[in-house]
């Protein structure tokens, strides 16, 4: 008999082996009770997994703590409309979307706050829509009022038709749906003629009549009566209108009848108001600059659409 089949089998407990649906694994390597599977300490794979070893419980109140709408900050609609990017309506109806990022993080619920120096893009989606959005100018007679319609008189709007397009061979031509949302971005009494602006523009109403806003609109206005001494200067700056002083204005005589009004504000009937407090009576007024827009050839009762290369 050789020496190997003489050597004596090892003593110890008899290897199991595994019964049906068993691991094969072998019990070394299989975790013991102290958490290790094996006689020294098990060297490191990699990193841990974000949130590995930390309860469940305490990984989703941090997810929860970071969806959940801030307390903190400015409404993300304030700071669009205040940055110019929309009005706030509008804001709102991209956030709902979900076309607006702040700080590269889509946001799509009302009352979202940030920051006030936070970043804010808006999503192609937003940007094609306000391309769409129009802006008319138009030729406002006396007769017709700029807004919400009074007895017995018709609100401008209703002269803006295919029929009354000045020049529509020059761009584009009228859809019906130029007219949906479209508002006046300011006012000219039923009594005035001129330059009105109506638009679907939520900036370019901002622009226009925020309370910040310091477009310059320019008036001849045809007077009537005695001026008082000092009547010039006063109109430039000295006076109030309901218990609030006016923001200085350049007013100037074109010849003996007519002014020149420029003005960075837009109270109720103000240059009428103003020409009473020193001695005049306005007798006509036509508004025929906006900013860098101005009346130009444009008939009255006629309009056309703000141009591509126009800015107020």
């Amino acid at each position: 008999m050789s020496e190997r089949s003489q050597k004596p089998k090892a003593s110890g407990p008899a290897r199991r082996i595994p019964g049906p649906g068993a691991s094969a694994r072998s019990p070394r390597n299989a975790p013991d009770q102290g958490g290790t599977g094996r006689s020294g300490p098990r060297a490191p794979r990699g990193p841990a997994r974000p949130g590995a070893g930390v309860p469940v419980s305490a990984v989703a109140s941090r997810q929860a703590a970071s969806t959940a709408p801030a307390t903190e900050g400015v409404r993300v609609s304030k700071l669009m409309a205040e940055r110019g990017l929309c009005s706030r309506r509008e804001a709102d109806t991209y956030i709902e979307r979900g076309w607006v990022f702040v700080d590269g993080r889509r946001i799509d619920e009302l009352g979202a706050r940030a920051a006030p120096g936070a970043s804010i893009t808006l999503a192609p989606e937003a940007r094609r829509k306000q391309q769409e959005r129009v802006t008319i100018l138009l030729h406002k007679p006396v007769g017709y009022v700029s807004g919400q319609p009074e007895p017995g008189f018709q609100p401008a709007v209703v002269l803006i038709g295919p029929d009354t397009q000045w020049r529509p061979a020059a761009g584009q031509t009228f859809q019906p749906t130029h007219l949906k949302g479209l508002a006046p971005a300011g006012r000219l009494d039923i009594d005035s003629t001129g330059l009105l602006v109506l638009t679907q523009d939520g900036r370019i109403a901002r622009q226009l009549i925020g309370e910040d806003s310091g477009i310059e609109k320019e008036y001849l206005v045809r007077v009537e009566g005695s001026p008082i001494p000092d009547a010039l200067a006063l109109l430039n700056h000295g006076l109030s209108l309901d218990g609030r002083q006016l923001r200085p204005a350049r007013v100037e005589w074109l010849n003996e009848d007519q002014l020149r009004f420029i003005l960075r504000e837009g109270r109720k009937r103000q240059i009428r108001r103003m020409c009473e407090l020193v001695g005049l009576r306005v007798v006509g007024l036509k508004r025929v600059r906006i900013g860098q827009v101005r009346l130009g050839e444009l008939p009255p009762g006629r309009w056309r659409y703000l141009g591509a290369d126009e800015h107020f």
